[in-house]
C-alpha cells in the first residue's frame, strides 16, 4: 500500500452489502482503508482485498485489541441480528455492545464518526420526513438505533468528536438488499420459474435508493465537516407495486402479481419517504 496516502478511514461491517459498495468509493478517492471483519475468509473473496488492510477482530468483544492511531475517521456500519426487527436482542445486547465500542474509541481520542441509523427510527409517521423530525421508534431494532444515537449525543457533552448519523431508507441493488427484501424474493420467484408472485396490496409508498448512490451519499457525508442527522434517501416516493412492476419489466419476466396475499406490516406506516439531505 502506498505510503503517500494521507486520508484514512476505518470501516466496520466491511463485508456487508453496504460495506462492499462503500469501500471501492473510498479507494477511488485515494483513501487508505482499514476494515474490521470477524470473517477473514469472507473478506478474501472481495476483489479489493489486497488494496485494504483487513483487521480480523470482533469489535464487540475484542475492541480493546484494536491498536490503531486515533487520527483516522470511523465509518460504523456493523449491526447484528437483522432482519429480526422485533427481537429484544437489539436492545438487550446490540445497543450496549455498539455503544461500548464507540465509547472506547471516543475515550481514546477518535474524533470523526459516521454511523448508520435507520428510517425506522421515525416509527409510524407518514409523509415526507425531514431529518429534524422527532423520532418515534416502534420496534426493538429502531429503538436500539435511536437510543444509541441519543447516548452518543450525551457523550458529546464530555468528549469533543464529530458525529454524523445517517438514517438509511430502503436500498436496492446487488449486495444492498437483505435476503428477505421484496426484490430479493421477486428475483427468487422469477429464477425458480414461478407463475405468480405473492405480495401485499402494494399501495405502500417507500423511498428506495440504489446501493451505488447510497455508497456515494455516505462518502460525501463522511467528507463533509457537518455534525448532525442526515437522511440517506432518494427523496422520491414509489409504491411497492410499481417497484415490483418495474423490476419484472427489467427482468423481462411474465410472472403475474398476486397482490393482497400478505397483510401490510403492522410496524410500518403506509406512506413515508425522506427529505434528501445529501446532494450528489
Amino acid at each position: 500500500m502506498s505510503n503517500d496516502l494521507t486520508k484514512k478511514v476505518l470501516i466496520t461491517g466491511a463485508t456487508g452489502g453496504i460495506g462492499q459498495s462503500l469501500i471501492p468509493v473510498f479507494l477511488e478517492n485515494n483513501y487508505q482503508v482499514l476494515a474490521v471483519t470477524r470473517d477473514l475468509v469472507k473478506a478474501q473473496k472481495m476483489n479489493y482485498f489486497k488494496e485494504v488492510e483487513f483487521i480480523e477482530l470482533d469489535i464487540y468483544s475484542e475492541f480493546q485489541n484494536l491498536k490503531i492511531h486515533s487520527d483516522i475517521g470511523v465509518v460504523h456500519l456493523a449491526w447484528q441480528g437483522l432482519p429480526n426487527y422485533k427481537s429484544e436482542f437489539h436492545i438487550g445486547e446490540n445497543l450496549p455492545l455498539n455503544y461500548n465500542f464507540i465509547k472506547y474509541l471516543v475515550q481514546n481520542g477518535f474524533k470523526k464518526f459516521l454511523i448508520t441509523g435507520t428510517c425506522a427510527e421515525y416509527g409510524l409517521q407518514n409523509g415526507m420526513l425531514k431529518s429534524s423530525v422527532p423520532t418515534q421508534p416502534n420496534t426493538q431494532y429502531a429503538f436500539a438505533k435511536d437510543t444509541l444515537h441519543k447516548q452518543l449525543r450525551f457523550l458529546q457533552n464530555n468528549f469533543e468528536f464529530n458525529l454524523k448519523w445517517a438514517r438509511l431508507f430502503y436500498i436496492y441493488g446487488e449486495g444492498g438488499e437483505r435476503n428477505n427484501s421484496i426484490l430479493k424474493q421477486l428475483d427468487k420467484a422469477i429464477d425458480d420459474g414461478d407463475k405468480t408472485f405473492n405480495m401485499s396490496g402494494g399501495e405502500q409508498l417507500r423511498d428506495y435508493l440504489a446501493i451505488e448512490e447510497v455508497a456515494t451519499q455516505l462518502f460525501l457525508l463522511f467528507e463533509s465537516l457537518k455534525d448532525g442527522v442526515f437522511n440517506v434517501c432518494s427523496g422520491e416516493p414509489i409504491s411497492i407495486r410499481r417497484l415490483v412492476e418495474n423490476h419484472i419489466e427489467k427482468r423481462g419476466s411474465k410472472i403475474a402479481i398476486n397482490a393482497g396475499f400478505y397483510p401490510y406490516l403492522d410496524y410500518e406506516p403506509m406512506e413515508f419517504w425522506g427529505e434528501k439531505d445529501i446532494s450528489l
